[in-house]
């Protein structure tokens, strides 16, 4: 059974559910998930789980993420990017100065109001679901952290291109609307490319097409414990690697030299967990070897 990551560069007009559904059929497995939702007008990296994989899914989504992003001054649209409907367009005469000086106030820890076309629940109900109808609710805003925000280009009068490193939960279509909204003229997003996720940059994906032609499509997944590579290693021997199958806390029979999260692996190779070691103790935090 195919158990791995696979890294999508997933293209345009996809939803990132498309892309989970097409590698089902491709690898033939029911327990497919990816870490990080892309709007479809979004390409870029999808980090994909697969099989056991799966586990690691919960874990994947807590990183910081990168994208490229295309601003549009003088347009605001109420998905608050260029595949919404137009609600104002204003007249544009902002200089790259007086841009890279607005952004300055993005850096940082920053409080977002979610965009009422986002997936997120109020009152049971989606915000997309209740936009659809006309309506419209208050939304608290959320603490998120642009860890980066850079001007890469100018396109035009109107267009530019940006770089944002950010935190989980960072929409960078609000990012754009409030950037121009800042800058008086409003604004929304033209594009969007991820380029980092959960570990992962465009280096490491592949393309659909390049999946569904693969003599073996199985040999492009990568291990789970690919995904944990940051974490330093422990080895434990057969007695000790039992007990950790058998779900049990490991007391090891000297301090191995490193605290916190750790890779487990047998004496096989085989990757075992992700473990927690305080002391001479090991916890599992999840097990991912085969049963």
């Amino acid at each position: 059974m195919p158990n791995g990551i696979i890294v999508i560069d997933k293209p345009q007009e996809w939803t990132s559910m498309d892309v989970c559904a097409k590698l089902r059929g491709i690898f033939r497995e029911k327990r497919i998930g990816h870490a990080g939702t892309l709007d479809p007008m979004a390409t870029g990296v999808l980090p994909v789980f697969v099989g056991r994989a799966t586990r690691a899914v919960e874990f994947a989504g807590e990183g910081e993420k990168e994208y490229v992003a295309g601003l549009r001054l003088g347009l605001v649209t109420n998905t608050q990017d260029t595949s919404g409907e137009t609600l104002e367009e204003h007249p544009v005469s902002v200089t790259e100065e007086a841009l890279e000086g607005v952004l300055e106030q993005f850096r940082g820890e920053i409080d977002q109001v979610p965009p009422m076309y986002s997936a997120i629940k109020i009152g049971g109900k989606r915000l997309y679901e209740l936009a659809r109808k006309g309506r419209e609710v208050e939304r608290p805003a959320r603490r998120v952290t642009i860890h980066s925000l850079t001007l890469e280009s100018r396109e035009g009068e109107a267009d530019f291109t940006l770089r944002v490193r950010c935190s989980k939960g960072t929409y960078v279509r609000t990012l754009c609307y409030d950037i121009g909204r800042a800058l008086g003229c409003g604004g929304c997003m033209s594009s969007l490319r991820r380029t980092m996720a959960a570990g992962f940059t465009l280096e490491d994906a592949v393309k659909l097409d390049e999946v569904q032609q693969a003599q073996d499509p199985e040999a492009l997944l990568l291990s789970v414990d690919a995904y944990f590579s940051g974490r330093p290693v422990l080895i434990l021997k057969p007695e000790l690697e039992k007990k950790v199958r058998n779900g049990m806390t490991v007391i090891l029979p000297q301090t191995p030299g490193v605290s916190g999260e750790c890779r487990v692996y047998g004496e096989s190779g085989e990757f075992l967990a992700l473990g927690k070691i305080s002391g001479k103790k090991l916890e599992t935090i999840k097990s991912f070897f085969t049963v």
